[in-house]
């Protein structure tokens, strides 16, 4: 889809929307991050700088960066992360709808806002109007801009705890458990960023 597509679709709901998502959900160390994006006015000149909005997987991560600040700057947003303590506790998904839970509240939606979620469930215990989207990354101009804020601000994240333990090399795999990951895993064992309930199988497979 075109961003203007994109846009299209928001407007379609005929109400203020605010589009939701998350990043992290997969990778075995690190918090999951969620972001909420409400576009409160639309320019043409707007969707041209967003010309490249799209679901933050099918971009590079160039691209991604090139277009957060314009989001950022244009937007009511919020970004948060739930940490690994907390994931261990309640598990990813239930953080993931946490996240997403607390980055909506910030933006203090009305009983006329519509909260549009990524994938296939709602948000628990939250009051606001929802609707969730399935791929809604490559729908709506608000999920996919907030899917953007998500990730470019994980990947920034993880970079920073790559300086703190670089064995693991998460500045390139983020924290997947790719096979450098893994033999990392092996070699040095887990770190305080690390997910064990993520690493289960693996340490059953090599005991």
């Amino acid at each position: 889809m075109s961003s203007e597509q994109l846009f299209e679709f928001d407007k379609s709901f005929s109400c203020p929307i605010i589009g939701t998502d998350e990043a992290g959900r997969g990778p075995a160390a690190g918090g999951v991050f969620a972001a909420a994006v409400e576009f409160e006015k639309v320019t043409e000149g707007l969707i041209k700088d967003l010309a490249i909005l799209n679901d933050s997987k099918k971009l590079t991560p160039k691209k991604r960066e090139s277009i957060f600040d314009i989001i950022k700057n244009n937007t009511l947003n919020k970004i948060v992360c739930v940490e690994v303590d907390e994931i261990e506790k309640i598990n990813i998904l239930n953080s993931s709808l946490k996240a997403m839970k607390l980055a909506c509240s910030a933006l203090n939606p009305d009983s006329n806002s519509l909260i549009l979620v990524d994938g296939n469930k709602l948000i628990k215990d939250f009051k606001p109007k929802q609707q969730y989207i399935i791929k809604g990354d490559s729908k709506s101009a608000s999920i996919a801009a907030a899917s953007i804020l998500a990730k470019v601000s994980r990947d920034r994240y993880m970079t920073m705890l790559h300086e703190e333990f670089p064995m693991y090399n998460w500045a390139k795999n983020a924290g997947y458990l790719t096979k450098e990951h893994l033999d990392a895993i092996d070699k040095y064992g887990l770190c305080k960023y690390h997910r064990p309930s993520f690493l289960r199988k693996h340490f059953a497979k090599i005991s």
